[in-house]
């Protein structure tokens, strides 16, 4: 199972859509899927089964991923495994990756958090502009118009965001620039440029990188990609995108998959 954990499942394509304007370099986009956590509010399926593999709809949130990924041209995707890591691999295996080639970041000796698991990533990612997104996440966001918002801005990383309450946001200044988080419900704030007031936006577990930013990662171990954005953005663009207006919604609970599955059939 190790070499097979180390190795690259491919699969031939199908249902891509080219994207306009792909980065250079010879390869289509490449995006990340967080998969490794072990789902603690989504007991008690993550009992004995990956959240990854939840069903909405019939379809595991691990697959409505990958097809989403799809319709924009990222049909190279990493996935990172953890928590009943064989079934991930398995589910992938025996589904041909979707039609898309899948390579796992095999993190069974320890859960890395989703700055940790990009950091382990890095050689799979380096390259040209790669997506990330949490595979509790579905979202309709157009991934064409977020990829053109980001060069546009000629940003390092893109937030996507939107305007829905919650307890935790991402605070940005008046030039959308990132500048600290805010946790509503503690009081607790991490401020890493500091202004006199901020937008509050809600952060939707998706964003957009250049691979330099590797190099400018100081973190080790288990660590989070807030930690990572905070950490940087005192010197590189972290720019928010705000796509209120698509579906979006968190799956990290249960009685959220009856919601998920009125919004995405």
């Amino acid at each position: 199972m190790a070499d097979k954990l180390n190795g690259k499942i491919e699969a031939p394509m199908s249902r891509v859509s080219a994207m306009a304007n792909p980065p250079s370099g010879g390869r289509g986009p490449r995006a990340m899927i967080f998969c490794a956590g072990l789902g603690t509010r989504f007991k008690p399926w993550t009992d004995t089964h990956p959240k990854a593999l939840a069903l909405v709809n019939g379809k595991s949130l691990l697959q409505r991923n990958v097809e989403y990924l799809q319709q924009y041209g990222f049909d190279d995707v990493v996935v990172n495994v953890h928590h009943f890591a064989d079934q991930i691999v398995d589910a992938i295996e025996k589904a041909k990756g979707w039609g898309s080639k899948i390579t796992i970041s095999d993190e069974r000796d320890e859960v890395l958090e989703t700055g940790g698991g990009l950091l382990k990533a890095k050689e799979h990612l380096q390259g040209n502009t790669f997506l990330t997104i949490n595979v509790d996440i579905l979202t309709d966001v157009n991934l064409k118009d977020f990829l053109s918002f980001h060069r546009q801005q000629g940003a390092a990383i893109s937030l996507g965001v939107t305007g829905r309450t919650t307890s935790r946001y991402l605070l940005f200044n008046d030039s959308n620039r990132l500048c600290g988080w805010r946790n509503t419900a503690t009081g607790q704030e991490r401020i890493a440029i500091p202004q006199e007031s901020y937008q509050q936006k809600a952060y939707s577990g998706l964003a957009l990188f250049e691979p330099s930013v590797f190099d400018a990662i100081t973190h080790r171990g288990k660590f989070s990609l807030i930690d990572v954005y905070l950490s940087l953005a005192p010197t590189f663009t972290i720019v928010g995108y705000d796509h209120s207006e698509s579906k979006v919604i968190d799956v990290g609970k249960p009685e959220s998959v009856v919601k998920a599955e009125s919004m995405f059939p």
